[in-house]
């Protein structure tokens, strides 16, 4: 059960209705909306700037999901961990390359870029002052100043509101394996969801 009360949408302020249009989302796609209306001017002003992160991006969307997917296991985030994004399968998400996320560098099927753009953004979830100059240069092999700071805006953006998720332990609407709080889990394995 949830650590944060939850606000059902018929009880959302306006403008939060208006800019999440929670009737067309099922609970698990409506996610930290249903307490982030604890305080809707804070909850307009993130997916404020979560939008611009998501319809403004370059980077591809397989890439994003991974590092995504790949902060998720060191937040212990169980709602994030259980969500594959539609873009991103469309884009070439498969399982395979979610199961190659328990050891990324060792993978076959990751491209050089997306082993660089995991290994940042696992650094930022675990040991953020080992980004040093030999990680950015690693990062310049496969992308430009702008998307190595949008890669990093991306990559904050999802350790920090893993983490908080992670915190309020919504677990309800997802797969058994995801619900449990005593054991380290990972998102690899066969009862992902897709969402929107």
């Amino acid at each position: 059960m949830s650590r944060i009360e939850k606000i059902a949408p018929q009880d959302w302020d306006p403008r939060m209705k208006a800019a999440v249009k929670p009737e067309n989302l099922t609970d698990l796609e409506q996610g930290l909306m249903r307490f982030f209306a604890h305080r809707p001017d804070q909850a307009l002003g993130m997916m404020g700037f979560a939008g611009a992160l998501k319809m403004k991006r370059t980077l591809p969307e397989r890439l994003i999901e991974l590092v995504r997917l790949r902060i998720a296991f060191f937040n212990q985030c169980r709602s994030c961990m259980a969500i594959r994004y539609t873009d991103a399968v469309n884009d070439g998400l498969t399982e395979g390359l979610v199961c190659s996320l328990e050891r990324p560098q060792e993978a076959d099927n990751l491209t050089s870029a997306e082993k660089a753009a995991i290994r940042y953004g696992e650094l930022m979830a675990t040991d953020h002052l080992a980004i040093d100059d030999s990680v950015y240069d690693e990062l310049r092999e496969h992308f430009d100043e702008g998307q190595i700071v949008e890669l990093g805006m991306t990559a904050a953006f999802f350790v920090g509101f893993g983490r908080l998720a992670a915190t309020y332990h919504m677990v309800e609407e997802l797969p058994e394996k995801f619900q449990s709080q005593d054991d380290e889990i990972s998102p690899w394995g066969n009862d992902a969801i897709q969402v929107r």
